[in-house]
């Protein structure tokens, strides 16, 4: 009775919020012909600041506890955002031909971008729409495989099964279960692609896809060169890593069910979307046994609390000179799935009032994959509280790929060295065999994950644009996935299935390039850390764990939020102004070698 009392309160709250919109439309309205661009910036602000602390907090509240009251009020919040957003970006048309200064163009420019969901301005397919995405949202968190009709399986279940088996046909079952969640949501998506191309054509943009192309400070054709450059720089090394893996799974399941001249299996690499093969170093390892990083069985043997998993990730940002963390962090975050409701487990960052609120959404395990997933995700949330203090319409990254590296680029320094220093392995040093085997695991989660970090978004761009049509959304997800990962389904797929839709961010709409420039960025970053530090010796043994001087460059880089274009704040750590994979090549080339010399003799390629 409690919660329901509190969601009617939430569900009044907003209902109180649309009554008054109207009139507010209607002061807004009054003052665009008086208004200054400086001040219609300044209230477009100040607008914001409250309109998305009332937002943040419904959808948490969504997220957290998913029910169909839920489901209304974060779906009514996201409108109110949206009618503002349509209102504020009409009346920021007046200032098209005028010769404003930097700082006040970049805000109006960044108000313009400051939705991924631009809805139409006809108010009943504006609520049509957010209602459509808040339930392919729930859709997916509530999702469950069950096998004829019981045992029933939530999506964490069917990760261990693709983690932690060997057996071929539970990994088929596993697999092939997660996505029968995803049909439903089908004919769903569809509208919402034709809804949100009205929108952003409402905003001057053809579509979706070249609207969110159009947030990286240069022309949505530039940025798309430029993501095909940065991916030719390192596919090489994705290459040489596809065909010695697909080498050592012919070995375990055979080579009738690997073919060594054509794509893996999706489902034998040990991740629901093999996006990451982490999971199957078991099967890879260059030299078995050779100084394993054995951190899972130390976080069990001292029983670690999420709780701790979580101080051990604050105190390394700490150790750089940043703050910790506000009290309110560890009273409001989400740590654990509790056990009398269902939530999004899919880890998160939360920025509430402005920075002023951090959190974390997970559903902690006592896992190295989970600590590092930690240590990125307080990323987010010290990246918050870095550009607090900047006006509201300032407060992001210098580009998406920014808020992804930060925390990526700390999981760097989570060196052997590192882990020995706080406990969590035995002090060594590392051979030669050991570097590799490092490498190796590093490489099958950051390398394996560069072709499908990219093909997320281009897909979409795809379906935005019109040139892949709704009848061919399956195969030419499929298409993709063979043609940049290399991979295929394990049993035949048809238009009769959804697959993008049982990837969280298609469903949730967020957009993956950032995902796909962060793998990139994180070690341009730690290269330029490790500079600043002083680090002698190769890349991959640098860890800046208690370096103020290099955290006092980060957190100044990080500071300046959205404020400048993403080359500026590139440049203040970095010293260049472009997006460089070469940092991943310096890092990896001892596993380069490895793999070269592996792979003499076989046929590589699909």
């Amino acid at each position: 009775m409690k919660h329901l009392v509190k969601l009617l309160a939430g569900l009044g709250l907003v209902l109180i919020l649309s009554a008054c919109s109207q009139q507010d439309a209607d002061e807004t309205s009054a003052a665009i012909t008086t208004e200054t661009a400086e001040e219609f910036v300044a209230r477009a602000n100040a607008e914001l600041a409250e309109l998305n602390r009332k937002r943040e907090a419904a959808e948490w509240v969504r997220a957290t506890y998913i029910t169909l009251d839920t489901a209304i009020i974060a779906s009514a919040a996201s409108e109110a955002y949206a009618e503002w957003h349509s209102s504020m970006v009409k009346q920021a048309l007046q200032y098209e031909d005028e010769d404003l200064d930097a700082m006040t163009r970049r805000a109006i420019d960044l108000l313009k971008l400051g939705t991924t969901l631009p809805t139409p301005a006809d108010a009943a397919k504006r609520k049509e729409l957010t209602m459509i995405a808040t339930e392919l949202e729930g859709m997916y968190g509530a999702g469950r495989y069950c096998r004829d009709g019981k045992d029933c399986k939530a999506l964490p279940e069917l990760e261990d099964v693709l983690a932690n088996s060997r057996d071929y046909d539970a990994l088929t079952n596993a697999w092939q279960g997660w996505r029968t969640i995803a049909p439903p949501m089908r004919q769903k998506y569809q509208r919402y692609v034709e809804l949100v191309n009205e929108g952003a054509n409402e905003l001057g943009y053809g579509d979706l896809g070249e609207m969110w192309r159009a947030g990286f400070d240069m022309s949505p054709a530039d940025f798309e060169q430029e993501t095909a450059r940065l991916w030719e720089q390192v596919k090489p090394l994705y290459d040489e890593l596809h065909c010695h893996v697909r080498a050592k799974l012919g070995e375990t399941y055979g080579t009738d069910k690997v073919p060594q001249d054509g794509p893996i299996p999706a489902h034998l690499l040990g991740n629901m979307w093999s996006q990451g093969w982490s999971f199957i170093y078991d099967l890879i390892e260059p030299y078995p046994g050779v100084a394993d990083l054995d951190v899972d069985s130390t976080l069990k043997k001292k029983n670690f609390s999420p709780q701790e998993m979580v101080r051990s990730a604050e105190n390394f940002y700490v150790s750089l000179g940043m703050p910790r963390l506000p009290d309110t962090f560890w009273e409001r975050s989400q740590f654990t799935k509790p056990r009398d409701r269902e939530v999004v487990c899919h880890a998160s960052a939360w920025g509430i009032d402005g920075g002023n609120d951090l959190r974390i959404k997970m559903c902690i395990k006592q896992t190295y994959d989970e600590l590092r997933t930690i240590y990125h995700e307080l990323g987010h949330n010290y990246y918050q509280g870095a550009y607090k203090d900047q006006p509201r319409l300032f407060q992001g990254g210098a580009n998406g790929g920014f808020h992804e590296a930060i925390g990526d680029t700390v999981t760097l320094s989570m060196t052997p060295q590192y882990l020995a220093e706080v406990g969590l392995v035995a002090a060594a040093g590392e051979s030669e065999e050991a570097v590799i085997n490092r490498q190796m695991q590093m490489a099958l989660d950051k390398i394996a994950f560069l072709p499908f970090g990219k093909l997320i978004d281009e897909w979409r761009w795809g379906v935005f644009s019109g040139e892949i049509a709704p009848e061919n959304y399956n195969a030419a997800w499929w298409n993709l996935r063979t043609q940049y990962q290399g991979i295929t389904p394990p049993v035949p797929r048809s238009e009769a299935d959804f697959d993008p839709g049982a990837k969280f961010h298609v469903p949730a709409n967020v957009s993956y390039t950032r995902y796909f420039l962060a793998h990139i960025l994180q070690f341009q970053f730690q290269r330029s850390l490790c500079e600043i530090a002083g680090h002698e010796g190769d890349l991959a043994s640098c860890s800046v764990f208690g370096n103020e001087e290099a955290g006092d460059r980060f957190y100044a880089m990080m500071a300046s939020g959205q404020s400048e274009p993403w080359q500026d704040a590139l440049e203040k750590l970095t010293g260049t102004r472009e997006m460089d994979a070469t940092a991943i090549i310096d890092y990896f080339d001892p596993l380069m070698g490895y793999l070269k010399e592996q792979n003499e003799g076989r046929s590589c390629g699909w």
